[in-house]
């Protein structure tokens, strides 16, 4: 059996710790919630910088990209004016343009304009009845 003092003492500690309890667990409580704020805070700051990162690279990109469109289309645009300028200009070269069409088409049947620019449309041919 114990002793009045042992159990005496025994309450004190138990009140005691009751009493720590109650006072520590609050603020242990606000703490916990303050840190778990800031790592949510910088886990978005993080994502925020990453979001950012993600935006310059697609924005390099496509100033690379444009960059290359643009000497594409001078390049496109000088072999234009080249060959237009050996088949005696613009004319000429829409005229070239028309026949490499006519030497790819597949169709059996091939309208010409006249000089008037109206096709004769299948006027030779019979009809068969």
């Amino acid at each position: 059996m114990r002793s009045a003092g042992a159990t005496l003492t025994l309450i004190v500690l138990v009140i005691v710790g009751l009493a720590a309890a109650m006072f520590i667990l609050p603020q242990w409580n606000v703490w916990r919630a303050e840190m778990q704020g800031k790592a949510a805070l910088a886990q978005a700051e993080n994502e925020r910088k990453v979001l950012i990162e993600e935006a310059k690279a697609r924005l390099e990109s496509a100033k690379y990209y444009a960059d290359g469109e643009i000497e594409r289309a001078r390049g496109v645009a000088e072999a234009n004016r080249i060959i237009a300028d050996g088949l005696g200009g613009p004319e000429g070269y829409l005229r070239y343009l028309w026949i490499q069409q006519l030497g790819e088409n597949n169709q059996d049947v091939i309208y010409i304009p006249t000089e008037a620019g109206i096709p004769i449309l299948e006027a030779g041919r019979t009809i068969e009845e």
